[in-house]
């Protein structure tokens, strides 16, 4: 479990640095812009949304159990 929301963490952040490499090089030199950034950016949140998707399925499955802090310390 641990393991596929790190590869979910890597793809979002991917996504992201895709968009602003877009965002850099389109519409320079007299190019037209381009629809890339706007394309990364929606696989994006789409993989955000996914992914709480799939954390909130995981728990309701029982596959994740939250820990939290304890009260004690």
């Amino acid at each position: 479990m641990k393991y596929l929301v790190a590869v979910a963490f890597v793809g979002i952040l991917g996504a992201l640095v895709m968009a602003g490499v877009f965002m850099m090089r389109d519409g320079r030199d007299g190019k037209p812009k381009t629809g890339n950034m706007m394309r990364a950016l929606a696989v994006r949140v789409g993989l955000s949304v996914l992914l709480f998707a799939f954390i909130l399925l995981s728990y309701w499955l029982g596959w994740i159990q939250p820990t939290g802090i304890p009260l004690g310390q």
